[in-house]
């Protein structure tokens, strides 16, 4: 299994395990982008040593063919100097080398595909947890959109189902209308009260008034007749014949 093959395993695997936990979108997204930068940087510590072991092919490569090389000036140098022998010999260890060279030329272009490809691969997903960071903040804010009107909906469905709430509420308007009306009512009675009973005062005042000042004059009529006209009866005077 690749690098890149466990990476998406062990994302998906944390995927799945949030979403069966229920977790909160932001938790879950938070979560999500910790993981998949601690998985980047598993995936770029294998790539470099992928891009170690490129460059070790590249080097032994690069040496096997300078040793083919060297035993090839070796093996004219031993011809030069009539040793034929010791030609046969440089050719030899040429030929070996030679073989290494063309192995490891194999490996190494292989080697060196492979982390071309790695590269590219480590590049797009580095990107894509750059735009899954960037994309972060919207789909949380998204998430509390709709979180909220999810709350919404059920409170105005529970207060819909809910009519013995909304027939008390009304019935204790009713009932505050009932005793504002009684105080007013009460109030104007009192007022209404308080006035007539002043009314009856200052009426019982005149009448007592008036009864007063008529027997008064009543009196003064009286004696002023019995002293212009004598002596009434009860007055001990003899009248005159």
């Amino acid at each position: 299994m690749g690098i890149f093959d466990r990476f998406k395993t062990v994302v998906s695997s944390n995927i799945n395990d949030l979403i069966s936990k229920a977790e909160n979108p932001e938790k879950m997204l938070n979560q999500l982008l910790l993981d998949m930068n601690e998985q980047m940087i598993e995936s770029k510590k294998s790539v470099a040593m992928a891009i170690a072991d490129e460059k070790k092919l590249e080097r032994d490569t690069a040496e096997n063919k300078r040793q083919a090389e060297d035993w090839e000036k070796k093996a004219m140098l031993a011809v030069r100097s009539n040793r034929d022998d010791l030609a046969k010999e440089a050719l030899v260890r040429k030929q070996e080398y030679e073989g290494y060279y063309t192995q490891l030329l194999t490996q190494w272009q292989a080697q060196k595909d492979s982390v071309d490809k790695l590269k590219v691969s480590l590049r797009e997903l580095q990107n894509k947890i750059d735009e899954a960071a960037r994309k972060k903040n919207i789909l949380i804010a998204r998430a509390k959109r709709a979180e909220a009107q999810d709350q919404i909906n059920k409170t105005m469905s529970s207060i819909s189902g809910n009519k013995s709430a909304f027939d008390t509420f009304d019935r204790m308007s009713k009932k505050v209308d009932e005793l504002e009306a009684r105080t007013e009512a009460a109030k104007e009675l009192e007022d209404a009260t308080s006035g007539a009973t002043l009314e009856r005062q200052f009426a019982q005042l005149e009448s007592s008034g008036a009864g007063s000042d008529s027997m008064l004059e009543d009196l003064k009529r009286k004696m002023l007749t019995q002293d212009s006209g004598g002596a009434g009866p009860g007055t001990g005077q003899t009248p005159t014949p």
